[in-house]
C-alpha cells in the first residue's frame, strides 16, 4: 500500500453485454463490458421485494481481454477484482464527459459449464506469468480430520 491508500474493488455480477474489443497498433488490446450487481430487500412501506441494480463498466487488457472475449458471454456470472479509474474527455459536441471504470486485475468465471456455453469456473490473474491460459480451478486435496474445533 503506497502512501497508506488503497484502491480495490471486488464485484460479482452478470454481464450485460458481450465483450467489445479494441485493438491497437503494436498488438495491444482492450476489452470492455458492463456487469450488473443487484441488492434486494423487503420494503417496510409496501412489504414487497425491491431490487436495485447497479451497472459497472469493466476494462480488461491484452491477454486477459482475449480470454474474456473467448469465454464470457452476455448473462454469464463473473467475479471481478480491480481498481476504480475515472476518465474525462470531450465528446463530438465539445461537452466534457466523465466515466467511472473498473480496471480488472483478476477475475474468475462463475457460470457453470453448459450454461451459456462457457467453460467451468475459470480464474485469471493477468499479473502472474503462469496465468496466461485459463484453467479450471482444482479442488483442494482432502485433508485428514483433526480434533480442532474450527
Amino acid at each position: 500500500m503506497a502512501n497508506g491508500t488503497l484502491n480495490k474493488v471486488m464485484l460479482i455480477g452478470n454481464l450485460g453485454d458481450d465483450i467489445k474489443m479494441h485493438y491497437f497498433d503494436g498488438g495491444g488490446c482492450i476489452g470492455r463490458f458492463p456487469i450488473a450487481t443487484s441488492e434486494s430487500y423487503i420494503s417496510k412501506q409496501t412489504n414487497e421485494r425491491v431490487t436495485n441494480t447497479d451497472w459497472h463498466n469493466i476494462v480488461v487488457r491484452n491477454k486477459a481481454a482475449e480470454i474474456c472475449e473467448k469465454y464470457l458471454k452476455k448473462g454469464d456470472k463473473v467475479y471481478i477484482e480491480g481498481r476504480i479509474k475515472n476518465r474525462q474527455w470531450q465528446d463530438d459536441s465539445g461537452n466534457t464527459r466523465y466515466s467511472t471504470e473498473i480496471h480488472a486485475t483478476d477475475f474468475t468465471f462463475l457460470t457453470p459449464k453448459g450454461e451459456n456455453g462457457t467453460n467451468p469456473t475459470q480464474q485469471h490473474n493477468p499479473n502472474t506469468p503462469q496465468a496466461q491460459q485459463p484453467t479450471a480451478t482444482t479442488p483442494k486435496p482432502e485433508q485428514p480430520e483433526d480434533d480442532l474445533p474450527f
